[in-house]
């Protein structure tokens, strides 16, 4: 798709949202969108700079401490939320359309998780902390306890590029629901579309402060991480980026959340149903073109139906249809930039070094001439020590593994550092649970594996630490304090 000047002017992005205004950035470094799919330019926007995170985060702190959100009341807090989710709403097809041109995902996903769940999330943090008991009154041996719950503050979020609308709003909506202030910092790959939050809380009036947005390169993040003014740290992304990031929040003593990589297993018992396993392939390992923190890159296939399921997934894998993601038939789009593009290529050269058997793909799509596409590939007899089991790619490249027991497919699927995602595929269901309850990991499917916005997720291991979505995502933005009381509080 060929993308003209003036709709490129109209993208352009070169100004950051703070204290409810359009600023000027301090710094002149700016970055050059490019479309996934052709490599041609979207638009241009500003990269911050400390003194742009600086300032991001004195809004933030002067909303939380004179501004009115944190002492509205829940009720107030969620009708606000709810026109927020309307303003993204009548927003939703241009900022789907926008974020597949940005990173390559299907447009039929996109609409999905960057049109439709962003303001599904609001909604329900809307409703969580409209039924959440903010303060309630204890007896104690000396009189009463007023506990309380209470923003744990300004909020500093740290925001990948997969699922840029969605993850976002991971942290945004249960943080505006608690009644904390945020800067959120996201990433350059996906440089456009997050300001479309800036746009939507100009329109339904959130108070200035509350939401801020810079984006920035991993310089000013880190600044963001130690910022004396930030109070919680909340980031998705790369394992190596979260060490560094948990360990400065140690340091400091600042509350964080982390949501890492993955390299979950599909786990192929005896009794599976090979077209149940297929039919769960599309979210399981090819969501988003395999760029998916759970994609189960690793699948485990028993012995008995080891050459039946690699040349099904095989074919799986030649069945897809890669191209455009703009076009609703697209199965598997491009990579989202030439840098990931380049990694993911390399684990494909790791796989052809290796003892492995390519069975399917390894190149890029001979009809594809431009863009960031790769063939979906797929390894067979890979040892789990190797790197290609050990090492998340991001992007569709399947190690297949198989394995002589139900035992040793457990001892296998735990033998990660990794516990993010994961699937286990068995005509019999309580051998199926039973499996899955055994399994270290934060979410696993039985014969499926579909997120739900409604449960906690996240990861055991090098996968991360703590809790998004569901009711239990709103607690990583409340504090508690106890009021020792006198004892007629007690009603």
């Amino acid at each position: 798709m060929t993308v003209t000047a003036d709709a490129r002017t109209e993208l352009d992005r070169t100004r950051f949202f703070i204290n409810g205004e359009w600023v000027e950035p301090r710094g002149t470094e700016t970055h050059d969108a490019l479309e996934a799919a052709t490599g041609e330019s979207l638009g241009t926007a500003a990269l911050g700079t400390d003194a742009d995170i600086d300032a991001a985060v004195h809004a933030a702190r002067e909303a939380l401490e004179n501004g009115p959100w944190s002492r509205t009341t829940a009720a107030e807090r969620a009708e606000v939320m709810i026109r927020f989710a309307e303003a993204l709403e009548a927003r939703s097809e241009s900022t789907s359309r926008l974020v597949s041109q940005e990173n390559g995902m299907p447009i039929t996903l996109s609409s999905a998780f960057n049109g439709a769940a962003p303001a599904g999330l609001l909604r329900m943090y809307a409703d969580v902390i409209s039924h959440t008991e903010l303060e309630t009154v204890r007896p104690s041996a000396q009189g009463s306890t007023i506990v309380r719950r209470e923003p744990v503050g300004v909020v500093g979020a740290i925001t990948p590029w997969n699922y840029p609308q969605a993850l976002a709003m991971f942290k945004l909506a249960p943080a505006l629901a608690a009644g904390c202030t945020m800067v959120l910092k996201p990433s350059p790959e996906t440089a456009l579309d997050t300001y479309v939050f800036a746009d939507a809380a100009q329109e339904v009036g959130l108070p200035p402060g509350v939401l801020n947005i810079v984006l920035a390169g991993r310089e000013a993040g880190a600044s963001l991480v130690s910022h004396p003014g930030v109070d919680k740290v909340a980031f998705t992304g790369s394992t190596a980026a979260g060490r560094i990031i948990g360990a400065e929040c140690g340091r400091l003593i600042r509350r964080c959340t982390l949501e890492l990589g993955g390299k979950s297993a599909s786990v192929f018992l005896s009794d599976g149903d090979i077209d149940t396993f297929l039919a769960a392939m599309p979210t399981s390992s090819f969501m988003n073109n395999a760029q998916t923190c759970t994609t189960a890159s690793r699948i485990l296939v028993a012995r008995s139906r080891y050459d039946e399921v690699v040349e099904a997934v095989a074919q799986f894998s030649r069945d897809q249809v890669v191209g455009n993601p703009l076009e609703e038939s697209t199965t598997l789009g491009p990579m989202a930039s030439q840098t990931h593009l380049d990694r993911v290529m390399g684990y494909i050269d790791v796989g052809r070094n290796s003892s492995a058997r390519l069975v399917t793909g390894g190149g890029r799509p001979a009809d594809q001439d431009r863009g960031w596409f790769v063939e979906p590939t797929v390894f067979a007899d890979v040892d789990n020590n190797d790197q290609l089991a050990r090492e998340e790619v991001f992007g569709p490249v399947f190690a297949m593994i198989p394995f002589d027991s139900d035992s040793d497919a457990l001892r296998i699927a735990n033998d990660s550092n990794y516990g993010l995602g994961g699937s286990v595929y068995s005509a019999d269901e309580e051998r199926a649970l039973g499996f899955a309850r055994r399994v270290r990991t934060g979410t696993i499917g039985v014969n499926r594996y579909d997120i739900d916005l409604g449960a906690p997720f996240g990861g055991m291991k090098d996968s991360g630490i703590g809790r998004e979505l569901g009711p239990e995502g709103i607690n990583n933005y409340l504090e508690y304090k106890s009021i020792y009381a006198p004892a007629d509080r007690l009603g």
